[in-house]
C-alpha cells in the first residue's frame, strides 16, 4: 500500500528541548487521534558527518541549538489532507501554535509532503 509522509526539519535551543518534547507529545496525540499512522520527533545525536551537507549546516543552527527531524506517516496524500484538515481545526493545536510562546523559531522550520519511493 502506498504511503505519504510529511517531513520537517527545525532547530530547537537545547535548553528548550523539554518544552519542545511536551509540545511534540501533545501534537503526536492529536495527529494519531485523527488517523496519522505514525508520528516521529527525533533530536540530533550524531550530526558531525564527513559526507554530504551536515544537518547543522543545512539548518543553520546557532550556538546552543540542535536539529529536530520529524515525520508523520499517512496512507496517502488524500488521507494526509483529510487528517490535517481535522488537526488544523482542533482547538488544542491552536493553543500550541502561538509563535510568541513556541520553544522553536517557526520561521526557520522547513517541511514538505513526500510520496514514498522505497520501503524496506
Amino acid at each position: 500500500m502506498p504511503r505519504y509522509i510529511d517531513g520537517f526539519v527545525l532547530t530547537v535551543p537545547k535548553k528548550k528541548l523539554p518544552a519542545y518534547r511536551s509540545l511534540a507529545k501533545k501534537a503526536a496525540k492529536i495527529w494519531r487521534e485523527y488517523g496519522a499512522l505514525e508520528y516521529y520527533e527525533c533530536v540530533g545525536d550524531d550530526l558531525a558527518t564527513k559526507m554530504g551537507v551536515p544537518f547543522p549546516r543545512l539548518a543553520k543552527i546557532k550556538a546552543g541549538e540542535t536539529v529536530v527531524f520529524s515525520w508523520i506517516m499517512y496512507q496517502s496524500r488524500a488521507h494526509r489532507d483529510r487528517v490535517n484538515k481535522k488537526v488544523m481545526a482542533d482547538p488544542r493545536l491552536k493553543d500550541m501554535c502561538d509563535p510568541e510562546n513556541s520553544p522553536f523559531d517557526v520561521k526557520r522550520m522547513t517541511y514538505g509532503g513526500f510520496s514514498v519511493l522505497v520501503t524496506g
